[in-house]
């Protein structure tokens, strides 16, 4: 039962990575953590993953296997990574990413040749959890306001950061085992705006309430 379990986490863990398509779907208190967490509002959150879903089904339909994108929207901005067999499907796949509705921009970082393979795929989810991991480690800021995406042993960076932060972030990646190359796609913000936008996680000691009114 337990390696069962643990099989099951395990293939929940990487599976977004192995497939051809990638729409990343958070659930459950899972989703309502991370939602709380984040410097985006939950609708932007919800907006956002509306996009990777539409971007998803138009790739499917119209290209099948044939091409191997990851699409990652944060904050209405597409990163577009993966292999596709040719420059003009590269163009028609940027094009149709613009004109789905909510999305402001796009970062085409798509490769020409054939889809990567397992290895390469399974050797990217294991350098994304070494540059996560580290965040965490290096305690510089909330790891989760990064999200890191790689591709072919380069890492891609995205959040709603201030200078520090993306600097931290990016020297982190930069000299991690087994990275090639940074890309760095984060927004820049500052940090009254991030102050502004940042929610103090939820405290359990503090329970008091105010007192009330005579």
């Amino acid at each position: 039962m337990k390696k069962t379990l643990i099989a099951a986490l395990l293939a929940a863990l990487i599976a977004p990575t192995l497939s051809g398509c990638v729409a990343a779907v958070a659930t459950g208190a899972t989703a309502g953590a991370l939602a709380v967490m984040d410097r985006r509002t939950f609708g932007t959150q919800t907006e956002d993953e509306g996009i990777e879903w539409k971007i998803l089904g138009n790739l499917m339909n119209k290209y099948g296997e044939k091409v191997h994108v990851n699409q990652t929207s944060y904050n209405r901005k597409v990163l577009l990574t993966g292999e596709v067999p040719d420059e003009k499907t590269k163009e028609d796949i940027e094009r149709m990413v613009r004109g789905i509705s909510g999305v402001q921009d796009v970062w085409n970082e798509l490769q020409i040749g054939p889809p990567s393979t397992f290895q390469n795929r399974s050797n990217d989810a294991y350098i994304t959890s070494k540059v996560k991991g580290r965040f965490v480690d290096g305690g510089k800021f909330r790891a989760n306001l990064v999200k890191v995406v790689t591709e072919a042993g380069t890492v891609h960076l995205l959040g709603m950061v201030t200078r520090a932060e993306a600097d931290s972030a990016i020297e982190i990646a930069r000299t991690t085992a087994g990275v090639k190359k940074v890309v760095n796609v984060m927004e820049i913000i500052t940090p009254e705006k991030a102050k502004s936008l940042d929610v103090p996680p939820p405290d359990s000691g503090n329970t008091q309430q105010p007192a009330p009114v005579q």
